[in-house]
């Protein structure tokens, strides 16, 4: 069993793995903007490899993406199934090679994800969790009914409530938690008897309701894609589903639980480091110099008062990019995800332009050793 922990793997474990497939490759994709996958799917036919996609039938503001996709594919000689719409999404990110290894990617195969957000993949042999993971691919890309029939592999909606539920029960002295957003009632209820029960719980990420003795920090640093949930140390999950209800119970979220000590030791390893970094941002915050604050404000002033200035060219780039489209769905969540990561990158480069004409100008050895 191997652990991939974005940022930091990258693509390479896929690509080598697809380079390697003998026999088949299935993949299950519902965002993509990864070329030399695409192009490693592709080499892999030209090899003899069957190779088949399947490819969500939607998902917001990329369907247009995806129907490319599958045009690309389907020309590269790879065999493409969409996803049905019996559920509100397919959502589920994995790979089988050879029917002999698994990849369970919590994270989509795109640039976003990969490089700037954290999250984890789970790969295996584990000969019982490829065959069932089998055998949900072939009920997806023939849409028969699937039924869950391993407790290790958390299928929405097939067992995911009540395998995740039982999962978090059975925490008895810590219980770590990636999620972008808990809301599931029921779940924070779960969560909130192991917190009176002295459970020692903490969140990064976000949760629609505060629990007494939970606490809960919003990801420093970068993007946050992860749905992890660690175990008294023994126990991970790992996946696509996060604890919303829509997310276990209406859309098909494929997940792993692991108890492999050294897996689970890297995924708590990354959830500490992650935590103390989050930490010391908010100390840092709480705890930063007066003109620095005043600055920030001058400059959050700024910016709104130049937003009437910008509605223009955001119009103009809307109706560029949506033409005629009536019916885009844009995800939100997304945008936002990416103005921030601009808007970020645009505010420290400009930081640091002022920084370094102020250092010019003044000569002051003072200056440049707080820089």
């Amino acid at each position: 069993m191997k652990l991939l922990i974005q940022p930091g793997a990258g693509i390479e474990p896929l690509l080598a793995a697809i380079s390697g497939a003998k026999k088949t490759v299935e993949i299950v994709i519902f965002r993509f903007d990864q070329k030399k996958i695409e192009q490693a799917l592709g080499e892999a036919v030209k090899r003899g490899v069957s190779v088949q996609a399947l490819i969500a039938h939607t998902n917001r503001a990329g369907e247009e993406n995806l129907r490319n996709l599958e045009m690309r594919l389907l020309s590269a000689g790879v065999t493409v199934s969409r996803t049905a719409d019996d559920l509100v999404r397919y959502h589920a990110k994995y790979m089988i090679i050879d029917r002999r290894e698994l990849f369970v990617l919590a994270f989509n195969l795109t640039f976003l994800d990969i490089e700037r957000s954290r999250s984890f993949g789970i790969v295996t042999r584990n000969r019982s969790l490829v065959t069932e993971a089998v055998r949900l691919f072939e009920a997806d890309t023939q849409r028969h009914p699937y039924e869950s029939d391993r407790k290790e592999l958390i299928v929405s909606p097939a067992n995911s409530r009540q395998q995740l539920s039982a999962l978090i029960k059975s925490a008895k002295k810590e219980l770590l938690i990636y999620d972008l957003k808990i809301s599931d009632q029921a779940m924070i209820r779960v969560m909130e008897a192991r917190a009176k029960a002295g459970v020692n719980v903490r969140i990064l990420g976000r949760i629609t309701r505060k629990i007494p003795g939970v606490m809960v920090h919003k990801l420093a640093q970068m993007r946050l894609h992860a749905r992890v949930i660690i175990v008294d140390g023994k126990k991970a999950f790992v996946g696509s589903q996060s604890l919303r209800e829509l997310e276990m119970d209406s859309r098909r979220e494929v997940g792993v639980i692991v108890g492999e000590v050294t897996i689970v030791s890297a995924i708590h390893k990354v959830f500490e480091e992650d935590w103390a970094l989050t930490q010391q941002e908010m100390d840092a915050t709480s705890q930063e110099d007066k003109p620095v604050s005043k600055v920030a404000r001058k400059v959050a002033k700024a910016v709104s008062r130049e937003m009437p200035l910008v509605i223009p060219a955001l119009t103009g780039a809307v109706e560029e990019a949506v033409g005629g489209k009536k019916d885009l769905d844009i995800n939100p969540e997304e945008v936002e995800d990416i103005l921030k990561v601009a808007v970020k990158e645009a505010v420290a480069g400009a930081l640091r332009n002022v920084v370094e004409k102020a250092i010019q100008e003044n000569g002051s050895p003072a200056v440049e050793k707080d820089r």
